[in-house]
Formats: C-alpha cells, sequence, structure tokens
C-alpha cells in the first residue's frame, strides 16, 4: 500500500474513531497555550512539563522532525496543515504513528509517547 494510501486511511480511522477536545479551556494557564499557526507538544499529560513548539519556520512540511531525545505525552495542532506525529524518531510506520488534523486538535493524553513529527503539504 502507498504511503499517500496509508495515509488516507489512517486519517479516516482517526477521524472515525477519536474523539477530540476542541475547547481552549482544556488547558489552565498561559504556559500551555498554543497558539494558531503552531504545533505544540508537552512533555506531560493534560499539557504539562517542558513544551516544545514547533511551526512552518522551524518544521518544513514534508521532512521528519525528531524531538531530539525528548518525548511528548500531551499536544495540540493548531497549523494549518495536518500532522503525523511518530512514536519512533525516524518517523517510520513500523512503529505506532496517527495523524491529527489541521486548526484546532488538542489531545491531552496521547495514545503513545510521540518522539517526532511530520508536515504534510
Amino acid at each position: 500500500m502507498s504511503k499517500l494510501l496509508q495515509r488516507a486511511a489512517f486519517t479516516a480511522l482517526l477521524l472515525a474513531s477519536t474523539t477530540f477536545s476542541f475547547a481552549p479551556s482544556a488547558y489552565a494557564d498561559d504556559g500551555a497555550k498554543c497558539d494558531r499557526g503552531e504545533f505544540c507538544a508537552w512533555a506531560k499529560e493534560n499539557y504539562g512539563g517542558t513544551v516544545l513548539r514547533h511551526n512552518l519556520e522551524t518544521a518544513n512540511p514534508g521532512e521528519c522532525v525528531p524531538f531530539g531525545g525528548l518525548v511528548a505525552r500531551s499536544l495540540a495542532n493548531r497549523l494549518t496543515k495536518d500532522v503525523t506525529v511518530y512514536q519512533g524518531e525516524t518517523c517510520s510506520t513500523e512503529a505506532e504513528f496517527t495523524t491529527y488534523p489541521k486548526g484546532g486538535t488538542y489531545v491531552p493524553d496521547a495514545p503513545f509517547v510521540v518522539r517526532a513529527i511530520q508536515i504534510w503539504e
């Protein structure tokens, strides 16, 4: 199966089976805020701990962007592009991966530890 078909299939499954929280009240303080045009990943569940932020200036669409040894347990996609999160640092589809839609997807408890992302065009 081609990567494009895999991506489409996983996106369809994700949209059919995952519940997203779209309420901005999901984070309690400004330190947990993810601005428009950013992908944010937090070290702890419920948007706690160290936050890693990426935007289209720091992450090129189509490229694997490893977190450099950091791991994420919660995330928010506020980019204008879909983002795939990967369990492996090399964006391998041999480990867990899931695509989150653009524009305001919040995941307070990721289904696996995230170590890399790929932004789609």
